[in-house]
């Protein structure tokens, strides 16, 4: 199939699929995340098309797209407004299981993640253990068959709606601290873990903090050796960092500013659009997308012929973000006072009254609330410079 028919495929299929409820629920995304209702039922319509995981080899469940394949789905998807799925599992866990963890592990992780029986959510970033995540506290004490778990992890997205957690936890406190760190996979349910939402500026709830008070978890849980889990994790990281098509995210965010910068008046009647100011600053931060878009592409080649992203993925996420923040502000500077009512009802898909100001302008300030975050997390920008610095430039 040529990529042409290709995308006129998905197009069908997407405008047969998203139901007015779902594809609302992506058009009021303010950040990575969408209506956890709307994402799951998104979720069981791609799986039940065979279409959840693209990225996937064949034998695991994916598509055996092309890469250009891929591109044009993830694209497609993100111009309908279908909500981003959760990325824990299918775009981190997933990859990174089939690539270390067991046979019996595969066998029983990969399917459940698939069909959306199971919800994942990351336990690395710890209170004393961000950016610097080899001083991660949390332990992990042998017992017989099991692992006795305490500590916490927090800043862990969606926790509130997951039934299982993949966690680093400290296994050694000998030699580097790198070197002492394991991978586990912890059921939710199990007694002595509990989980605290964290209320955002946006007054909503993405975040959470999770605590283990002697949480026993089978030693078969274990993804790769004992104390050889920073391999997994900085492997895990790679999917996280340079497997995200932000250029496609960029694309929408575009869209968006160009109809609030044709809906909005500048001066008199001089809509935004027709500012040369703002049409300068539209231009420079459009130019730097389309640069990053092909690294993007780069990034997946690398994938696609059997390799990694390596540093590439830092350059991705420290661009990506950065460039995503820019078109926020430039969102923020057109709507102007229109942005600031909070109207956290209005953000709900099933939402039917009236709402203050220009619909356009409804999720602009959640939006550049939320996206300051992402320079931080996922590794923040400070350290993938620092990554860049000596793995490429070798400083």
């Amino acid at each position: 199939m040529s990529d042409s028919a290709f995308r006129d495929e998905v197009r069908a299929f997407l405008a047969q699929s998203l139901t007015p409820e779902i594809r609302r629920a992506g058009e009021l995304m303010t950040s990575v995340f969408a209506d956890f209702d709307a994402t799951m039922a998104w979720h069981k319509i791609l799986h039940k098309k065979g279409w959840i995981a693209p990225d996937w080899p064949l034998e695991y469940g994916g598509t055996g797209w092309t890469l250009s394949q891929r591109y044009i789905f993830q694209e497609e998807c993100k111009l309908a407004n279908a909500p981003a799925l959760l990325a824990m599992g299918l775009q981190m866990l997933g990859p990174m299981l089939i690539r270390y963890g067991s046979e019996e592990q595969k066998s029983y992780y990969l399917p459940r993640m698939l069909a959306g029986d199971d919800v994942w959510c990351q336990g690395y970033s710890e209170p004393g253990a961000g950016s610097d995540l080899a001083a991660l506290m949390t332990s992990a004490v042998r017992d017989g068959d099991d692992y006795i778990i305490n500590g916490s992890k927090i800043w862990t997205s969606y926790a509130q709606y997951s039934n299982r957690i993949f966690c680093l936890v400290r296994t050694s406190k000998e030699g580097r601290p790198q070197a002492g760190i394991s991978f586990i996979l912890v059921d939710m349910d199990t007694e002595g873990l509990t989980v605290e939402p964290i209320v955002g500026l946006d007054g909503t709830v993405e975040q959470c903090q999770v605590f283990f008070d002697a949480v026993r978890v089978p030693a078969v849980n274990l993804v790769g050796a004992e104390n050889q889990g920073w391999d997994v994790a900085k492997s895990l990281l790679e999917f996280e960092r340079g497997g995200h098509n932000f250029t496609i995210d960029h694309k929408k965010q575009m869209a968006k500013l160009m109809r609030q910068a044709s809906s909005q008046l500048f001066s008199g009647n001089s809509s935004w659009r027709d500012n040369p100011v703002f049409k300068a600053k539209f231009a420079d931060v459009a130019v730097d997308a389309l640069a990053l878009e092909f690294t993007e592409l780069r990034v997946k080649g690398a994938f696609q012929a059997g390799g990694n992203a390596g540093a590439l993925s830092s350059l991705t996420k420290v661009m990506g973000t950065e460039i995503g923040q820019r078109f926020n502000e430039l969102s923020l500077e057109v709507m102007g006072d229109h942005a600031l009512a909070k109207q956290l009802d209005a953000l709900l898909p099933d939402f039917d009254g009236e709402i203050i100001g220009p619909e356009c302008g409804l999720t602009t300030m959640a939006e550049y609330i939320n996206n300051r975050a992402s320079t931080i997390y996922g590794g923040s920008a400070e350290i993938q410079r620092d990554i860049i610095a000596k793995r490429v430039l070798h400083l």
